[in-house]
């Protein structure tokens, strides 16, 4: 097994992964097109908010605020309802594959020649049919087409921002290259991590099995405490490993924290300054650059 994880990107892997999901094609282009949908109605509550507090706040226009209110209520309400349709239906897409892919290794592992069995720990084939396919459901459920979704949101956010005006944009983007240096030492990491994890799980997996299975032997030969001391050993490096995993999102969502902080901030200063100067009311701007950034920073918490 290997420690570490593959150098390389292996498309043709993927390709197989994603012919599981053929059967259920119907499902998947929901799911792309649902999150198409969520990606353009993201900066849609920002502006809505920007024009009430610059044009009928400012103005006291009571009557176009209660309207402009009851259209978010009802734009919440349109886009928890197509938040909803999708995590349900990548969720659903992914157990499905899942399930027809254990189908496939069992039917493998059934056809396996003995010899296959006696050099292959039985914990291992285990650890292959359930936690290693199940990690495939976080490609739809948390994966692939989530983070498309996350990925056309922060585009048409940003696109929005610039239109708004697009010096305030670069100004409030001046943190971002502490977020990408973070991100890549954050996959890097993480990528090490999940590969020792899995490798430690099986590990346990098949020590556990094994011994279970020949308990009778163990005790017969009295390594009881021998067996439970490399028991011991491989708890230890499966706790390890996770901790690992813990420091490295320990650190990532802190940095994620500070940046947007350091945007906010910005942003703020920024139009303070020019509203100064011109003698301008930025507070719709300010508010929805705010909540664009927080748009931002929201998909990044989580890709």
């Amino acid at each position: 097994m290997a420690d570490t994880a593959p150098k390389k990107f292996d498309i043709a892997v993927l390709r197989r992964v994603f012919s599981y999901a053929a059967p259920y094609k119907r499902k998947f282009y929901l799911s792309v097109v649902l999150a198409i949908l969520l990606a353009v109605i993201t900066p849609v509550r920002p502006l809505l908010i920007q024009i009430t507090v610059d044009q009928y706040i400012t103005h006291s226009l009571a009557d176009w605020v209660i309207r402009i209110t009851l259209i978010q209520i009802v734009l919440i309400l349109i886009e928890t309802a197509m938040r909803f349709a999708f995590t349900f239906t990548t969720a659903w897409l992914g157990q499905s594959v899942v399930k027809d892919m254990r189908i496939a290794v069992y039917r493998k592992i059934l056809g396996l020649n003995l010899s296959q069995f006696d050099k292959t720990p039985i914990g291992t084939l285990t650890t292959r049919t359930i936690n290693d396919i199940e990690s495939i459901n976080e490609i739809f459920a948390e994966g692939l087409v989530p983070i498309i979704a996350d990925l056309l949101s922060i585009v048409c956010v940003l696109v929005y921002m610039c239109w708004v005006d697009w010096q305030l944009t670069l100004i409030a983007l001046i943190p971002f290259p502490i977020i990408i240096i973070a991100t890549y030492y954050f996959k890097e990491s993480i990528n090490k991590s999940f590969f020792k994890v899995r490798n430690a799980v099986t590990n346990l997996n098949a020590f556990v099995q094994e011994h279970l299975t020949g308990m009778a032997v163990v005790q017969a030969f009295a390594s009881e405490d021998r067996e439970f001391n490399k028991f011991q050993k491989i708890n230890r490096e499966h706790r390890n490993a996770n901790i690992k995993a813990i420091f490295a999102y320990s650190i990532f969502f802190p940095i994620v924290e500070i940046v947007l902080a350091l945007s906010i901030g910005l942003v703020v200063w920024w139009t303070a300054k020019e509203a100064l100067n011109l003698q301008l009311s930025q507070q719709g701007t300010v508010i929805s650059f705010i909540l664009c950034l927080n748009l931002l920073f929201r998909p990044l918490r989580v890709l």
